[in-house]
């Protein structure tokens, strides 16, 4: 399936400035986007995060998933205020293509820590209810895997120190595709 990623980022920019109330054509639905797919969306204003919303499975059409996840990164994303119209033109949009994700298979914490693969791998880090995730744009804040994985655990609502038996990690790449910075 060839990936077109400008038809991508024009998709989510439409679909954020259509939930803000602005004039914005969506992308004709190709055959490409009706496929299953598994997307995040980031935004970022001024270099800085400004919402990020994904989904880890692929259960919708890529066209739907890419609308659903841009339009709730730009008003639903918990640690930030909903993005106004006026602050969009100030924002650039990332889309990440989720892999399948697989397990990580390791027999202590030290072995886990040796399998990441830095700059490449997005981590889903799970244990009882506690679950969340890191996608590989990640590691250009936190390249070395100790503080990544603690920061993880941290984002699960663990202590950084924590460790069980029963933590499971698992593993995926994304396809990225960024806008050009843009000028505010």
């Amino acid at each position: 399936m060839t990936i077109d990623g400008n038809t991508l980022l024009q998709l989510a920019r439409a679909a954020i400035a259509q939930r803000l109330e602005r004039t914005a054509d969506l992308p004709a639905r190709a055959a490409w986007l009706e496929k299953t797919g598994a997307c995040f969306v980031t935004l970022k204003a001024h270099g800085q995060l400004r919402g990020c919303i994904g989904s880890l499975e692929a259960r919708q059409a890529l066209y739907d998933d890419v609308v659903h996840n841009a339009v709730a990164a730009a008003v639903r994303d918990p640690r930030f205020p909903p993005l106004s119209a006026t602050e969009l033109n100030d924002v650039e949009i990332e889309v990440s293509l989720l892999s399948p994700a697989a397990p990580v298979n390791f027999f202590d914490e030290r072995d886990a820590l040796a399998q990441l693969r830095p700059g490449m791998d997005g981590i889903i880090l799970e244990y009882g209810a506690h679950r969340a995730t890191f996608l590989p744009q990640v590691w250009e804040d936190l390249p070395q895997p100790q503080r990544f994985l603690a920061h993880l655990k941290r984002k699960a609502g663990l202590p950084e120190d924590f460790w069980s038996d029963d933590i499971r990690l698992s593993r995926y790449t994304v396809q990225k595709f960024t806008e050009d910075a843009r000028n505010g």
